[in-house]
């Protein structure tokens, strides 16, 4: 939990005015609408949705529509597009301005994930200087009065660095703001973030709000990249998971409230509990039904909320493999509830860190910074149904 930290100024993106400079990070099967509002239940901020396929939203598939589906208590409608052509990126900003969808769109240029990247697509897309201008311009021009922001990141390893020339393309296209995971895609969630990067990208762009992203799992983190990189909020990820709590945390250190006290195990099972039931009502039109498909989902949330707490083996086990809500409620009443926080043993780094890897790209992709006949090829049946950040 956090300390006496010093408040930082209300962050603008277009036309958002959040009380504190902070943004949930677009994650894949996390950020849907269950965890969002359990977050806002905490603190404060933005809070952007899953990652979503502009090819998926413009066919209207299924899935894309509830994933752009947000409650009534979400004042601001945060989308994260990802996509290679530019047409149905601006088709897909165009469906989410003209049907009142959405009052804010990010695209993504971040993901590592080498079905995305081999297509040309994510943290791959920014090495082609053409390809993202024309993405991230038509996008700006779709959206019209929606704030148009983008997420990308140092670029593809340490010989094919992009954010800086990346920042300046997009700052000249008209985005409200910019946030850099400060990897590259080489280190996927390795090692630690490199917030010089986000410091010179700061430094780089002057006329919109820069956003930094990595490693920050308290409070005290998001203070210290605002204080050593200058940069104007802070993109919160994998240090959210299991620990929602940490919006309650970021928004007193930003002076926007008190900080919760360090969470009891009881409390920390009324999270979960929270949690679970917020998903099965998101999932609630599901044809395998609400119920199974939101305690299926709850399970790979366990690790992460019960981190550090003594919760013996075979619990964990069996709340892995939650059918139903009573089931839930049993497992529950087993826990000590009066079990106080464990200190740093519930802290630091949250989810799979992996290990660096040579990124995944179209062939001969790196030989220029623009396309040619073959990349055009690649990147036009890319459009897939993926996700990452």
């Amino acid at each position: 939990m956090t300390t006496a930290l010093a408040p930082a100024p209300a962050l603008r993106i277009g036309p958002l005015d959040l009380d504190v400079p902070v943004v949930l990070a677009p994650m894949a099967g996390i950020t849907n609408t269950a965890y969002r509002r359990l977050c806002a239940e905490y603190g404060a901020g933005l809070y952007v949705s899953e990652m979503i396929t502009s090819r998926a939203l413009v066919e209207r598939t299924r899935e894309s529509m509830r994933l752009i589906r947000f409650h009534e208590s979400e004042t601001t409608r945060s989308v994260q597009l990802y996509g290679v052509d530019p047409a149905t990126v601006e088709a897909a900003v165009t469906m989410l301005r003209e049907e009142d969808r959405a009052d804010h769109v990010d695209l993504n240029f971040g993901c590592p994930v080498p079905k995305v990247t081999r297509k040309g697509g994510g943290s791959a897309l920014p090495w082609k200087l053409d390809l993202f201008r024309d993405i991230v311009e038509r996008a700006v021009r779709a959206a019209g009065p929606l704030p148009l922001t983008v997420k990308m990141r140092k670029g593809i390893d340490a010989d094919h660095l992009t954010y800086l020339e990346a920042g300046r393309i997009a700052e000249g296209a008209g985005v409200s703001s910019i946030a850099l995971h400060a990897r590259t895609a080489s280190e996927f969630y390795s090692g630690h973030a490199d917030w010089s990067a986000i410091a010179k990208l700061k430094e780089t762009v002057t006329s919109v709000p820069v956003l930094g992203n990595g490693d920050i799992w308290s409070a005290d983190d998001a203070v210290r990249m605002m204080r050593e990189t200058g940069c104007d909020g802070v993109v919160v990820g994998r240090g959210c998971l299991g620990k929602p709590w940490l919006f309650g945390d970021l928004a007193a250190a930003f002076g926007a409230g008190v900080a919760p006290e360090p969470p009891s195990l009881g409390q920390v099972a009324d999270a979960f509990r929270r949690h679970a039931e917020l998903l099965v009502e998101f999932f609630g039109d599901d044809a395998d039904g609400g119920e199974h498909r939101g305690c299926r989902d709850i399970r790979k949330h366990v690790a992460w909320y019960f981190k550090g707490y003594g919760v013996g083996g075979q619990l964990r086990s069996q709340l892995a493999q939650v059918e139903s809500l009573a089931h839930l409620d049993e497992l529950l009443a087993q826990l000590d509830r009066e079990q106080p926080y464990p200190g740093e043993a519930a802290e630091g780094q949250r989810g799979r860190a992996g290990s660096p890897k040579t990124p995944a790209l179209p062939d001969r992709w790196l030989e220029s910074r623009t396309l040619d006949a073959a990349d055009r090829a690649v990147v036009a049946g890319a459009e897939l149904d993926s996700s990452g950040g």
